[in-house]
């Protein structure tokens, strides 16, 4: 299974995401390839931010030779599933996929696991350190949830 991770500009949430739904995968026996993109291209070819590869590698998890690329059209024609980090990155796919776009394979991302609440991840760019350590809990819970919904 192909996964992608869609956030703004790729060096926070989604780069977290992909490492950490990887990392899973790979301990639980699974052939999944998780990347990840950004939708403003802003910091494309740049690394992840240097508080996500540093609350990353706190728990285990090595993100730091990703590198942000921007998402398009025609990721729908290369991915399974398409999760976004908020609600406001599936217009934004929409806008840049125009009739690409495929709704069968987007979801946000915590849609799996907080069904019906405040489902969109924050963007820990805005603030300190503890923001990131908050995100990648948030995150870490909810790939547990997609493992166990994939491997039933």
């Amino acid at each position: 299974m192909k996964i992608l991770m869609v956030c703004l500009g790729n060096i926070c949430r989604s780069p977290l995401a992909e490492g950490i739904l990887q990392n899973k995968a790979l301990k639980a026996g699974l052939n999944w390839q998780v990347d990840s993109a950004g939708t403003n291209g802003y910091h494309t070819g740049e690394p992840p931010h240097h508080l996500s590869i540093k609350v990353a590698k706190l728990n285990g998890i090595d993100i730091c030779e990703q590198r942000s690329r921007k998402f398009t059209g025609a990721d729908f024609g290369e991915y399974d599933i398409i999760y976004a980090m908020a609600a406001d990155v599936i217009d934004d796919m929409k806008r840049i996929a125009k009739t690409d776009f495929d709704t069968n394979k987007v979801s946000l991302f915590l849609d799996e696991s907080l069904p019906g609440e405040e489902r969109d991840v924050p963007d820990p760019w805005y603030g300190g350190e503890e923001g990131y350590h908050e995100v990648f809990e948030i995150i870490n819970n909810n790939c547990d949830s997609i493992i166990k919904k994939y491997t039933k």
